[in-house]
């Protein structure tokens, strides 16, 4: 769903701009309370996966795709401040480095991809997390998906009051609904079984399942009680190491090798703004290097311009988040 150059004119575009700045500061202050010395590099693993996976377009009708968002993910596995900041570096190196997403539309895509979708997500998941009793897996389902028509809805009303082409917005509403529903259902699959299998490793680094599980104490019948589900000490720092390489490992196959068998149909936007007549507003992008559309621009194979960007990603994030996070003692 990145916007491209071209879609809002001047006035919107900076108002977006002014409102993701405006968020973003809210978040490295916010972000203090949910970062330490420990959980600073899940940060930056966290936006380096989103960006791989977002890589990997999967078709979700005839001649359409969609990827992930990761908005909901980033907040259940860091923190919702933390998680809107990772989203921001994502988009930050994909529009400046890849050409994705338009840099005059950076504001508007921090504001519905990132601002949006962490709000949407996290709001959703922690009201199916208390409903259901701290199933944190089905919390993070529902919370994608209900994020990413959010998202969708939020560009058309964006378009609506400052788009470059007149629309009829209740038409592109239900057509941009539609899609990202579908789209959503995969982003829910994604995010359920990346939360899950985090989970079955290190319960600890999952920010959205702390203080959710309550110990469960039985009692003999001689008076002894047994405590099952105690929640377990974080891990020494040096633990953290073997997760850590084998989830940046996992990206970098991602990016570097699943990526070459991605879907090429447009994504969501991109289809219903053809369908819709507005696609042609789309202005050529300002980046023209070599790493520009995943390295097609200078003839760089996608899975070596994948690899590039996780490493700018992480990079990038990683710093964000040490200059972020809190100086108190490890709190996890």
């Amino acid at each position: 769903m990145h916007v491209p150059d071209g879609f809002f004119n001047a006035a919107t575009s900076v108002s977006a701009g002014v409102v993701a700045a405006a968020g973003l500061a809210v978040c490295l202050r916010g972000a203090r309370r949910e970062l330490d010395d420990r959980t600073a590099p899940m940060a930056g693993l966290v936006a380096a996966f989103i960006f791989a996976v977002q890589m990997l377009n999967f078709p979700v009708a005839a001649g359409t795709s969609g990827h992930l968002l990761g908005g909901a993910l980033a907040a259940i596995l860091v923190g919702p401040y933390t998680g809107v900041l990772c989203m921001a570096v994502v988009l930050l190196v994909q529009g400046v480095f890849f050409a994705d997403g338009g840099l005059t539309a950076l504001g508007i895509n921090i504001t519905i991809m990132g601002i949006v979708t962490v709000l949407v997500g996290w709001g959703v998941f922690r009201l199916i997390a208390g409903l259901s009793r701290g199933r944190v897996t089905v919390a993070a389902f529902l919370a994608a998906l209900v994020s990413v028509p959010a998202s969708a809805l939020a560009f058309t009303l964006l378009f609506w009051i400052g788009g470059t082409a007149p629309i009829e917005v209740g038409a592109v509403a239900a057509a941009m609904g539609g899609v990202h529903v579908l789209i959503g259902i995969g982003e829910a699959l994604i995010t359920a079984a990346t939360v899950g299998a985090v989970l079955a490793v290190r319960p600890d680094l999952v920010y959205g399942a702390r203080g959710l599980a309550k110990p469960l104490v039985l009692r003999g019948a001689e008076g002894a009680t047994t405590t099952v589900g105690e929640p377990e000490p974080a891990a020494a720092p040096g633990r953290l190491k073997p997760f850590l390489l084998g989830g940046v490992g996992l990206t970098l196959v991602l990016a570097g090798v699943v990526s070459f068998f991605a879907s090429s149909s447009p994504d969501g936007l991109e289809a219903v703004a053809e369908n819709k007549g507005f696609l042609s507003q789309a202005s050529d992008h300002l980046v023209t290097w070599g790493l520009a559309d995943y390295g097609e621009v200078g003839g760089i194979p996608v899975g070596v311009a994948g690899i590039i960007g996780v490493g700018l990603v992480l990079l990038l994030a990683g710093a964000v988040a040490y200059a972020a996070r809190g100086r108190a003692a490890t709190r996890v």
